[in-house]
């Protein structure tokens, strides 16, 4: 009797370096796979997130994507919605519109575009996506809990005049401002403390970040401290649904660096993520985009 199979790919998003970003897996044809058989799949990759990819629903959509972690489903998140659409390029799918593609998940449907203009082109090895940033909620922090994030990051050097804001677009983060980049780079949290907070403000981490440097290798340097609800706990590589929740909180908070900014993610834990952030107040949209590279093609075995 044949086994029966899948298409799968492993790559690796927000890097063109294999290896120094963050790792997705991507299951195909999974319209007759069931709930559990998709939580048992990402249970056994043992990866923050796989994909599966499914026929849309909504006749907008090019397509259907349910996001697992190794816990339980999410209704969205960044570094899966952009490694999706690589891996579904890379497959040879042609967009319905040359340079754009629609995805349909938990939060209903999220556009996303060609960073590099080769989307729709035979050069689908070399696509960058970017994903207009789902809204977001946005709950400023109660100032009688500043203390516990002092003393959960183990810092002096939070930038308190940037209200540290719960930001929730489908996967809420905890966004707080330090003073500099080294300040950012230098954090070794107190892991118990940390675990406190998120649970008290009912988010899966804290997405800091700050500044660099005129001369700096990106505008900011982004670290996710996860602790808790479908990520898990440790720090996340490079983070999608985080960097979009900064990019909404800086346009609230009128704190914009400009209508393009970058971040650098990863650092810490050994990757090189690349973050480019658009602002298009034309069309009232945040583009969240870098690029992806394919690691492993082949086929998935089911039972």
């Amino acid at each position: 009797m044949l086994a029966h199979t899948v298409r799968f790919k492993q790559v690796d998003v927000f890097t063109s370096v294999p290896f120094k970003g963050n790792p997705l897996a991507v299951v195909f044809d999974a319209d007759a796979l069931d709930t559990n058989q998709m939580r048992a799949i990402a249970h056994w990759t043992n990866l923050s997130e796989t994909t599966f990819l499914l026929k849309p629903t909504d006749p907008a959509a090019d397509y259907r994507v349910r996001i697992f972690t190794t816990h339980g489903e999410l209704p969205f998140a960044g570094h899966p919605t952009l490694g999706t659409a690589h891996a579904l390029r890379d497959s040879g799918y042609q967009p319905k519109q040359a340079g754009k593609l629609i995805q349909q998940c938990g939060v209903g449907l999220v556009e996303l575009e060609a960073l590099t203009g080769t989307a729709g082109t035979a050069d689908s090895m070399h696509d960058a996506w970017a994903f207009a940033a789902p809204p977001a909620r946005i709950t400023p922090l109660a100032e009688d809990r500043y203390a516990m994030l002092s003393a959960a990051l183990r810092s002096d050097a939070i930038d308190f005049s940037a209200t540290p804001c719960a930001v929730d677009n489908g996967a809420p983060w905890l966004v707080v401002r330090l003073d500099s980049a080294r300040d950012c780079l230098a954090l070794e949290p107190d892991a118990a403390a940390l675990a406190e907070l998120v649970h008290s403000v009912d988010t899966h981490g804290l997405a800091v970040y700050a500044p660099h440097d005129a001369d700096g290798p990106a505008t900011f340097e982004v670290r996710c401290l996860m602790a808790g609800g479908g990520f898990g706990v440790g720090e996340d590589p490079v983070t999608g649904s985080a960097n979009a929740a900064l990019a909404g909180l800086l346009s609230a908070q009128q704190r914009r660096p400009g209508m393009h900014y970058t971040a650098r993610q990863g650092t810490v834990p050994g990757r090189a993520g690349q973050v480019s952030v658009r602002y298009d107040d034309a069309r009232g949209k945040t583009w969240i985009g870098g690029p992806s590279v394919t690691i492993v093609d082949g086929t998935f075995r089911l039972p």
